[in-house]
């Protein structure tokens, strides 16, 4: 896999192309290993055509790109080894994003700058990547994200881990500290970088794609768990099915945002919230696009928080005059054809941003101007001659549009989970593991289908009521034993023991992190509570 494209960008700069398009090799195993992360990947419409004019087959093949594994293996050596026992063979990439807090004044946001100074200061070199491979980047609010290189799942947390003791002791030793949850208890958001993507994205949601999305931009955080496409065509639909089946109770096991900007919000996680407060069209899943395609007119804005909103289609002729067939797809099922999917997904969203030249300066600086896109427009109108430039599309302008799309499950050449909290302490080890364990492992992949078909819609309650809902609770204790079994299996004995007492603090009890942290609210309030994960994150290091 590629240096991932994180949800948001890359921080303070403008994404470079490679990170910005889709990967033909997510995870070809050990060769895909970071040292080459930063190769282009190969155009799938070949690299003297992404400046020309998009037509139907071109957006096939880069959908086909983002979900098709290039190299498929055998079935009967996808998911085990010779003898037949399941390992846990594919690759992961393990996103992290932290909240920086000062804790003499828990109040004071922190600027990107301060952080990467002390960083530069205490890791050496700029402090933009550090000894374990992770990537240090920056979201619009100066939350500080780690971006680990893709590994077996025991190495990836291990460098992970070790990337992030050498980060708590760099800021500490500047009296900063990093805290783990799905949204800022404490302070109010605003946007810190001064990148044009970001001014584009803020003035976009201001006018009408969301009015979460100020709040989405700079007050959340998130584990974020990247996984191989699968070993053949029919793994991948699988996988991809499977992923989100089990979104609502890996949602609701590691539920860690009940508070924003001061107050208790009434939701475990708030964050997921959020995210559901954003047009439909732009954060439903990829599963529930059924035709007739979604159009402007469709997709009303949604000014509160909310349940996991759908997206809802009302116009039966709209697809750009483009050639690509509609097959009904029923969400409970995998899908017929993931290229379809995904390209009627991207159509359909609506535009966030255009790319423009800018003045002179950009351009001797190597980079690129945004213009936010207000009208409500599609990729779809776009194309078809009615979108908010005159020009028409072109492929990196798709490539670019797939980056602001944030569906529960993303394929970007490889499967990226977006679902789950930032996680207190070192909980972010737990949540990864599970999620890979039950993706990969074919015993619990099997269990995790079958426990969480009955919840697999219960998106809301995930967000609300997280393992206080009985069925999502059992769901998650099935899952959990699941894990745990695998792991072992997998020889990861510390994990399983991780995920047994996580279980035991939290899941037994009818618990989830959101629980413990919203107590603690009540007992400290938020500053308080912010004080004391910074020190707490201090003495982990």
């Amino acid at each position: 896999m590629p240096r991932h494209a994180t949800p948001r960008g890359a921080g303070s700069e403008d994404p470079p192309p490679h990170r910005r398009a889709p990967a033909t090799a997510p995870f070809a195993g050990a060769s895909a290993a970071r040292q080459s992360s930063t190769t282009p990947p190969t155009d799938p419409a070949g690299s003297d055509s992404v400046a020309r004019p998009l037509d139907g087959d071109a957006i096939l093949a880069f959908a086909a790109h983002c979900v098709t594994p290039m190299r498929q293996q055998r079935p009967d050596t996808a998911n085990g080894g010779h003898d037949g026992s399941p390992l846990l063979r594919s690759c992961v990439g393990i996103e992290t994003e932290w909240f920086v807090v000062d804790p003499r004044a828990v109040h004071t946001l922190i600027a990107p700058e301060r952080t990467r100074e002390a960083l530069a200061a205490g890791a050496g070199g700029d402090g933009s990547v550090l000894p374990g491979g992770s990537r240090i980047t920056f979201e619009p609010g100066g939350q500080l994200e780690l971006s680990g290189p893709p590994a077996d799942l025991r190495t990836a947390i291990r460098s992970t881990a070790a990337d992030l003791r050498l980060v708590r002791a760099a800021l500490a030793e500047r009296g900063l500290a990093i805290v783990g949850m799905g949204t800022d208890p404490l302070r109010a958001g605003v946007r810190q970088t001064i990148a044009s993507r970001y001014a584009a994205m803020e003035e976009h949601f201001r006018t009408g794609g969301g009015r979460s999305g100020p709040a989405m931009m700079c007050s959340t955080a998130s584990v974020q768990v990247n996984l191989d496409l699968g070993a053949t065509v029919e793994d991948a639909r699988r996988r991809f099915q499977l992923a989100h089946t089990v979104g609502p109770v890996l949602t609701a096991m590691f539920a860690a945002s009940p508070a924003l900007a001061g107050r208790r919000t009434g939701w475990r996680s708030t964050r997921q919230a959020i995210w559901t407060g954003i047009d439909a069209s732009r954060t439903g899943s990829v599963l529930d696009l059924e035709p007739p395609a979604i159009t402007a007119a469709t997709h009303p804005e949604s000014p509160d928080i909310h349940p996991q909103s759908t997206q809802s289609c009302d116009n039966p002729t709209f697809m750009g005059g483009l050639d690509i067939p509609r097959t009904h797809q029923s969400r409970d099922s995998a899908p017929a054809d993931l290229a379809e999917l995904w390209a009627r997904y991207l159509l359909d969203a609506r535009l966030m941003m255009i790319a423009e030249p800018g003045d002179a300066d950009v351009q001797a600086r190597g980079e690129q101007h945004f213009t936010a896109a207000t009208g409500g427009h599609t990729f779809a109108d776009w194309l078809a001659g009615r979108g908010p430039a005159s020009r028409p599309p072109t492929l990196d302008d798709l490539r670019y549009h797939a980056t602001t799309v944030f569906p529960p499950v993303r394929p970007r050449g490889w499967w990226e989970l977006r679902y789950l909290d930032a996680q207190p302490g070192d909980d972010w080890q737990v949540a990864v593991a599970v999620t890979t364990a039950l993706l990969d492992d074919p015993t619990a992949t099997a269990g995790a289908a079958e426990a969480c078909a009955p919840v697999a819609r219960r998106w809301p309650a995930a967000s609300m009521q997280a393992m206080a809902d009985e069925p999502l609770r059992r769901a998650a204790l099935c899952c959990l034993e699941l894990a745990a079994h695998a792991l072992r299996r997998a020889q990861a004995a510390e994990l399983a023991d991780a995920v047994d007492q996580f279980a035991e603090r939290h899941t037994l009890r009818g618990r989830c992190p959101a629980d413990d942290l919203s107590e603690r609210i009540a007992l400290i309030g938020p500053a308080g509570l912010l004080r004391e994960e910074a020190h707490s994150c201090v003495s982990v290091a």
